[in-house]
């Protein structure tokens, strides 16, 4: 009997696993930059203003939504070779986005306010698109690495253990980089420095494991550069249900995400006046994701990938809610603040874990729907709506910290007012709450694939790809 074409495309090894997740684990290293220290080292070190950086993240975002679509019709145009089709950009392009990454950080602590403002925005907005140029053809790369949705909700797990430990050298040094002064304590330029080099230099070691350790299964062909054709794809994923839904939750999931670790950078300085605890409410988020990840393949599987994500944030969003109720009773401490994040972060680790699976689903949706065979042009879209999110979390920390007059290292002296203080502590949990409400709604009542449906799916792919 003849092998259906999903057997013939599939038998990942550990190796492959490994090796995709040495991919994000690459790519958190350098982007976990932005998200725990970046606006922070701008605000307090650089001295440029809360509303100056979040204009630049707009700027950014702009760009990414013309520069993100070209690459991605690129990469679907480009022919494979013989180390396969987007492995090789892995390795074109690590040291170029390690060197970007470090260049965000050089001192121009000296410069004019409007040199200094022009280096800022250039070099954020060059880390921008490197980035996107290996983290298309990476996200892409699960395409063909295999075509079992199994084996992908298993790839979607192990990429999302190396997102994990590759944001952790952020967080350690947004805890880390503080030295003790007359008025207390401020950011160590030396110490950032230094720690963004190293995980620079850990970002292009990984990267280089991620294009030696995985294969390329599935055979892809370039599509046709036909003029217009980036536009008709587009069009297809804006009136795609399970394309849109995942990629607005998967958007709100990541501010979320990067909201808590930017904000918290102020909380602990201002609220807690724990800022060496920093990291803390991250880790203790991301700690059931050691627990989760030896089951949440399976319970997916069992129950449906859309379902376990789906219930688990709305139980993140509950804990958080407990927080903001708490404190309207004149409860909240730090220790009370860290357990409410370990609990949320039992029913966030589902979704963190299985959010690539449930984009591969969309897009395996797509291409027996639709016949839209540009994965790279996909996940360029998927890409730019989660670098929105990026966005969303710049604005949502700026506009709380705008209302209570922040204005840098100078509250080290000048401090805050009580009331400003229960503004900055109401925000970092609310904001949270309301971003989990929301992706609760997209994936329960929006976002089409459950189990029945996948399974479906995967039987009509199989046939259309040349299955018996």
């Amino acid at each position: 009997m003849e092998e259906s074409y999903i057997a013939r495309t599939s038998g990942i090894k550990a190796k492959d696993k490994i090796g995709y997740a040495m991919g994000d684990l690459a790519s958190c290293l350098v982007f976990g930059l932005t998200q725990s220290i970046l606006q922070k080292y701008y605000t307090d070190v650089l001295q440029i203003s809360v509303l100056s950086v979040m204009v630049m993240m707009i700027i950014a975002r702009i760009w990414d939504a013309i520069n993100d679509p070209i690459w991605g019709r690129i990469i679907d145009g480009v022919k494979p070779r013989s180390d396969g089709r987007y492995r090789r950009w892995l390795k074109i392009f690590a040291v170029p986005v390690a060197l970007s990454a470090v260049l965000m950080f050089l001192d121009v602590r000296g410069w004019g306010s409007g040199a200094k403002l022009a280096f800022v925005y250039a070099t954020y907005i060059l880390f921008g698109m490197l980035y996107t140029c290996i983290n298309i053809p990476y996200g892409s790369l699960a395409q063909v690495i295999t075509s079992s949705d199994k084996e992908r909700s298993s790839l979607s797990v192990f990429r999302s253990i190396g997102s994990t430990f590759g944001a952790m050298p952020a967080m350690v040094l947004a805890s880390i980089c503080y030295v003790k002064t007359a008025n207390g304590s401020e950011m160590s330029y030396q110490k950032i420095l230094i720690g963004v080099i190293v995980i620079a230099v850990l970002s292009v070691l990984a990267y280089l494991l991620s294009y030696s350790w995985t294969k390329e299964r599935v055979e892809s062909h370039p599509d046709p550069r036909e003029k217009g054709q980036t536009m008709k794809v587009v069009k297809v994923l804006l009136k795609s249900r399970p394309f849109m839904a995942v990629s607005l939750a998967s958007m709100l999931f990541l501010a979320a995400q990067m909201f808590g670790q930017t904000y918290n950078t102020y909380l602990f300085d201002h609220y807690f006046h724990k800022p060496g605890l920093t990291m803390l409410p991250t880790v203790f988020q991301y700690l059931p994701v050691a627990v989760v990840m030896f089951f949440a393949t399976r319970l997916g599987n069992k129950f449906g990938r859309r379902e376990v994500c789906a219930y688990g944030i709305l139980l993140a969003a509950v804990f958080y809610l407990v927080l903001f109720v708490l404190a309207l009773f004149g409860v909240s401490n730090v220790w009370l603040y860290l357990v409410a994040c370990l609990m949320s972060g039992i029913g966030t680790a589902f979704i963190f874990l299985l959010i690539w699976a449930l984009a591969t689903d969309a897009i395996d949706y797509n291409r027996v729907t639709f016949g839209l065979n540009d994965e790279a042009t996909s996940y360029a879209f998927y890409s730019f709506m989660r670098k929105l999110g990026q966005t969303v979390a710049v604005i949502l920390t700026s506009v709380p910290l705008l209302r209570i007059g922040y204005e840098g290292s100078k509250l080290n002296t000048e401090g805050l007012t009580e009331q400003a203080l229960r503004s900055m502590y109401n925000s970092s949990v609310m904001i949270p709450a309301v971003l989990f409400l929301l992706v609760f709604i997209l994936l329960r009542f929006v976002y089409p694939l459950s189990k029945q449906k996948i399974d479906e799916l995967q039987v009509e792919k199989n046939r259309i790809l040349g299955g018996k």
